[in-house]
């Protein structure tokens, strides 16, 4: 029952419904509207949906003076006091009582669908709302036998923030045609511009020579990468290198056989 002093809301109103006198149940299969005389409703009259407290009542009054011609309390929905049917879902079952506690089925319908469904939309967020509660009540319960925890600064404690200062991705490396990551160039590494003596297609190193004024070579025009051997000490620490017969020459004429090196 509700407690004293809750009030009454008024959950829906419908002011066209039908009841029927229903045959008893014989098995657990579920109610069929088919095996009521549904072109011969036994009483028709305005239902009004209330809620005092956690509880919902169906009334069934009449709908000139208003005068309760059955009442169906509503503890739990889909519960035993209101059953759906097998065959519509604009008929009902509910369990009537009257105040010596007495209960009988009967059943009940709508002529519009849209009145079915107001009908059963109220009973589901009436008992939604319950369900609520219900948990709430419960996590206070728990909450005052569960220490709380303390998420404040102690006293002398700060927190810094930087603000702006996020890392910065790596860009991703381009990739080569054969899958391999090209390799970055040398950290403060420059390339020296080429010398204006670079310009012809001869690499010549000059002779390191100290008092003589060095020897002088004619080159094959074909051979475009020819080093001049120093006659300074170098040479010792060095040994001495023939280059291949097919990458140098042998040179013209001398004009001083003693300044010419054999190779």
């Amino acid at each position: 029952m509700a407690a004293e002093g809750e009030y009454e809301s008024i959950l829906c109103v419908k002011p066209d419904v039908n009841v029927y006198r229903i045959p008893p149940r014989a098995s657990n299969r579920a109610y069929r509207a088919a095996d009521w005389k549904l072109d011969a409703p036994d009483w028709s009259g305005r239902m009004r949906i209330t809620a005092k407290g956690k509880v919902a009542y169906i009334k069934l009054e009449d709908k000139i003076s208003g005068e309760l011609f059955a009442q169906a309390p509503v503890k739990e929905y889909p519960g035993i006091a209101v059953e759906t049917v097998s065959d519509s879902s604009r008929y009902f079952v509910l369990r009537i009582q009257d105040d010596n506690g007495r209960s009988a089925f009967i059943g009940v319908g709508f002529g519009d669908r849209g009145d079915a469904f107001d009908f059963n939309v109220a009973l589901q967020d009436h008992f939604k709302w319950v369900k609520q509660e219900n948990e709430l009540s419960k996590s206070a319960q728990f909450g005052d036998s569960v220490p709380k925890l303390d998420l404040g600064f102690k006293e002398g404690q700060t927190i810094t923030l930087n603000i702006g200062q996020g890392k910065k991705r790596d860009k991703p490396r381009p990739q080569g045609s054969g899958g391999f990551g090209l390799l970055p160039p040398p950290p403060g590494g420059k390339i020296a511009p080429p010398s204006s003596s670079g310009l012809s297609n001869h690499n010549i190193v000059p002779q390191m020579g100290g008092t003589a004024t060095g020897c002088l070579l004619q080159l094959d025009s074909s051979n475009s990468n020819t080093v001049v051997q120093s006659n300074t000490s170098s040479d010792l620490l060095w040994g001495e290198f023939s280059a291949p017969a097919s990458s140098v020459l042998p040179p013209s004429r001398p004009q001083n056989t003693t300044n010419w090196i054999q190779f």
